[in-house]
């Protein structure tokens, strides 16, 4: 019924174009489907809807909060989006970062990580040694899983309430004491991101986020379609899915499920796209979103992630959540 009121809209909007009309009238709801599908795949429809966005840091609909983390300039940024949608620095704080140079790998290595993660947990009552409060990341994401990386507790959070400490962390960011209260006062932990590089934030081109959408959307027609062939060339031959699937036990399973041919709703929503930081590599991209799909044997409402590497004007995906 959502999708049947959606499309309605639709053409209500449309209702001065004949042909849109006719075609609804010969071929009903599933022909216009097609159209609108087919368009999200365009990058000249992309290309025009980012035209006026703020796509410094991405394309951001589910994000209204970023800490940007530079570890060589120990450095802690706050971007918050502003009633224009426009992403604006709020705060630019000091910090400590791991004792170690590097990327972290395994427990133990005093390293902070390089990447992207959410802010799963916020925690009032901490020792003392980490400040009046702390914000849990999501370290490991399903990227470093699959990398085979390891560890747990990364944290951001404040300084001793009553003692001394070092210039430097086991692996987690520390602010002082204001600046970690002042964080919990302007953000929505549901809404933020973690960005941690040894580089300053590089601005995202308005060109590349069009074609990454595009691709984004033709891989779901292809999957909506149960174009097994389309489908499957977006992944990478070192494939793997957060549960251990392999690129050949997965295109096996796709390929059982798509031979059911059944007609499959698929909703994207909440989509964030932004250069994923990996030492050593270009290109890579960490696009999530809220997805709702039901077809007639199964159905899925939860968040996406997948991380990708564009080559030019086609992307790969390297791993999945």
């Amino acid at each position: 019924m959502r999708y049947f009121l959606i499309y309605l809209f639709f053409l209500a909007s449309l209702a001065a174009n004949d042909k849109l009309i006719d075609l609804y009238q010969k071929e009903g709801l599933s022909a216009i489907e097609k159209i609108f599908d087919t368009q999200l795949t365009s990058q000249e429809y992309w290309n025009d809807k980012l035209h006026s966005i703020d796509t410094r840091f991405g394309y951001l609909e589910g994000t209204s909060y970023l800490l940007a983390c530079d570890k060589n300039q120990t450095s802690l940024k706050l971007y918050t989006k502003d009633r224009n949608n426009s992403f604006i620095l709020e705060s630019d704080f000091s910090a400590f970062v791991g004792k170690v140079d590097g990327d972290k790998q395994r427990e133990g290595d005093l390293k902070t990580p390089i990447g992207v993660y959410k802010l799963i947990q916020k925690l009032n009552k901490v020792d003392p040694f980490y400040g009046p409060l702390a914000f849990v990341t999501s370290y490991p994401n399903s990227f470093d899983k699959v990398r085979g990386k390891n560890g747990s507790g990364i944290w951001v959070h404040g300084l001793p309430l009553n003692q001394e400490r070092d210039d430097y962390t086991k692996g987690c960011i520390a602010i002082n004491n204001a600046n970690i209260k002042h964080i919990e006062d302007q953000i929505d932990v549901e809404k933020a991101l973690v960005y941690i590089d040894k580089k300053p934030f590089i601005n995202v081109k308005k060109e590349t986020l069009s074609i990454l959408l595009s691709q984004l959307y033709t891989w779901r027609k292809a999957w909506k379609e149960s174009d097994i062939e389309t489908y499957l060339s977006f992944y990478d031959q070192n494939f793997k899915r957060n549960d251990g699937l392999d690129k050949k036990s997965f295109s096996e399973y796709k390929k059982r499920v798509f031979a059911k041919q059944e007609y499959k709703n698929i909703h994207f929503s909440k989509i964030n796209i932004l250069p994923y930081p990996m030492e050593g590599n270009e290109n890579l991209y960490l696009i999530s979103f809220h997805e709702e799909y039901s077809s007639s044997s199964y159905s899925f409402s939860g968040e996406k992630e997948l991380y990708i590497h564009l080559d030019t004007q086609k992307f790969t995906i390297l791993a999945e959540k």
